[in-house]
């Protein structure tokens, strides 16, 4: 049977419930969906083994969070404040008060547009902890935070948890927010959704080539991940083209190009831009309670 692919906890529901019906009749999961500022917000908490056989996710709350990227310019901050307020959720989840240190991870390859996600983000970022720790008369009341874009394994040559754990040992950050790009199984959410989990990630899990987990398990303190979906497969795609025109997607056919093949949006340059910088400042805001306006003054 052929599997449609996506890292979205709210796509893998939405495809478990097309197995009973009633969505809510799935054991282990609660869901709730809601709108806040003009976004779609979905709250899918995976309770136990159940939900997590259920919906091929491990246990934990996943935020997904949709918007018009075509609105991006002209709704900035709200968006930004949307964003915001989730990342706040998970760490207070977390129990990280305003002095813990926080190192933000980009993931992905800077050269490839649609896997640029995490370094773009990283760009975006306000690093404070060599302030906090150099001139604390002037930035002692910030929070140290620190940042870092490990790359991939085809240019450095060593996984990206590797050199997590090496720099985690000599930084030693309270908790990890991880960012990196995600595979959809939808057109429509391609650069226009984040997805919030406190279950960390799996680089490359999306498109058939997993790395080693980045998790609280690996690393041993908390990780938050935030994950934008960038691509869709191939053969995803074609499966959804040929049931909505009526058709019978062939399974056999469709497994020769599935993994082989993705998808992004003809303008994906300008969309990774906007959303990577909507998450950089939505970090900056939940971490340091800046303003828009403030935290462009200090990218500056």
């Amino acid at each position: 049977m052929f599997s449609i692919r996506t890292d979205l906890a709210v796509e893998s529901w939405k495809l478990a419930g097309e197995q009973v019906e009633d969505k809510t009749e799935i054991e282990g999961v609660i869901v709730r969906e809601y709108t806040e500022k003009g976004a779609g917000i979905t709250v899918v908490d995976i309770l136990d083994e159940n939900g997590e056989h259920a919906i091929g996710k491990p246990v934990g709350k996943y935020v997904t969070l949709e918007f018009d990227p075509n609105h991006i310019p002209d709704e900035f901050p709200s968006m930004v404040e949307s964003a915001a307020n989730i990342i706040k959720e998970l760490l207070e989840k977390q129990q990280a008060g305003d002095t813990t240190s926080v190192m933000v991870i980009g993931l992905g390859n800077w050269h490839i547009t649609p896997d640029a996600v995490g370094p773009r983000t990283v760009e975006n970022i306000m690093v404070t902890r060599h302030l906090v720790e150099k001139i604390p008369e002037y930035f002692g009341s910030y929070r140290p935070v620190s940042a870092l874009a490990p790359g991939v394994l085809g240019i450095t040559g060593m996984e990206s948890l590797d050199i997590i754990r090496g720099v985690c040992s000599n930084v030693n950050p309270d908790i990890i927010i991880v960012v990196d790009a995600l595979v959809s199984r939808s057109v429509s959410r391609l650069c226009s959704t984040i997805q919030f989990s406190d279950t960390g990630i799996i680089p490359g899990s999306g498109v058939g080539n997993s790395r080693a987990a980045i998790n609280s398990e690996t690393l041993h303190i908390p990780v938050i991940a935030a994950g934008i979906p960038t691509v869709v497969d191939a053969a995803t795609l074609a499966y959804d083209i040929v049931e909505q025109s009526g058709g019978t997607p062939e399974p056999e056919a469709l497994d020769k190009i599935r993994g082989n093949l993705h998808v992004a949006p003809k303008d994906v340059d300008k969309k990774i831009q906007d959303i990577s910088k909507l998450l950089g400042y939505a970090v900056n805001m939940a971490l340091h309670d800046f303003s828009v306006e403030e935290i462009t003054s200090f990218l500056s």
